[in-house]
């Protein structure tokens, strides 16, 4: 194990002691983090590049160290800043110079977005706010590096009861079993359902598989009384809606 996957794993950053020994000085970005911290306080979000966010985030965590080249060397990695705060935990421990406190730092991130574009749709019609469900569906899930599967349950407002998740799959793959479905929609009273799943190809075109299924479950809730929205594909490059494309 290197020195820096040592000081990482031991607290995300080396000692002042251990710099010394090995003849480098502790490093001071003091000057540099106060012109990160002035710009973000006088421009907002967007004063600051993807990978400077991601640069000021790891600093809090391990400020004795320069983290920009590793926050260039994860946003290269992971494709982005949406792949970096979607890669799963035992991913980002395998990176030379993350450690458990850093990793932390990452999710803590992720949680805290996804919470702030749910509380978008909570409470609210679905359908009068289709674009924060799209932004919420889209930040949990277009990088993901397997498939998974949802189903929204709507009440008769079309307001969200609950968002189920159904399963995950393979990399190009998850099963979604309609009598689970069928089952889950009387459990739950749903008036109604919005289907999603997730392409770890990027491309969100829907296949004729996700067509089949689909138009299954319409046909086994459809006696209940209970209607299906719509199927929403998600993917790196965008998103589709079966509704949209007259699939459904």
């Amino acid at each position: 194990m290197s020195d820096a996957r040592s000081q990482s794993k031991a607290g995300d950053g080396a000692s002042t002691a251990s710099k010394a020994a090995s003849g480098t000085p502790p490093h001071d970005g003091t000057g540099h983090r106060a012109r990160l911290r002035q710009r973000l306080a006088q421009g907002g979000p967007d004063a600051l590049l993807d990978h400077e966010l991601v640069e000021y985030l790891l600093a809090l965590v391990i400020p004795r160290r320069d983290t920009k080249p590793l926050a260039k060397q994860l946003m290269a990695r992971f494709g982005g800043f949406g792949g970096l705060l979607s890669a799963d935990w035992s991913t980002l421990s395998r990176v030379e110079g993350l450690g458990e406190t850093s990793i932390a730092a990452l999710k803590i991130a992720q949680a805290a977005a996804l919470r702030l574009l749910k509380s978008e749709i909570a409470e609210r019609p679905v359908l009068a706010s289709w674009q924060a469900l799209l932004d919420y569906l889209r930040a949990d899930m277009a990088f993901l590096p397997f498939e998974r599967v949802r189903v929204l349950h709507l009440n008769a407002r079309n307001i969200l009861i609950c968002d189920d998740h159904m399963g995950d799959g393979s990399i190009d793959q998850a099963s979604i079993y309609v009598r689970e479905v069928v089952k889950r929609t009387v459990e739950l009273g749903s008036t109604s359902l919005v289907l999603v799943h997730n392409h770890p190809s990027g491309s969100p075109e829907p296949s004729r598989q996700d067509v089949a299924v689909t138009r299954q479950i319409i046909d086994a809730t459809r006696p209940l009384g209970v209607s299906v929205h719509d199927h929403i594909v998600i993917g790196a490059e965008g998103h589709s809606s079966m509704r949209s494309m007259g699939l459904l």
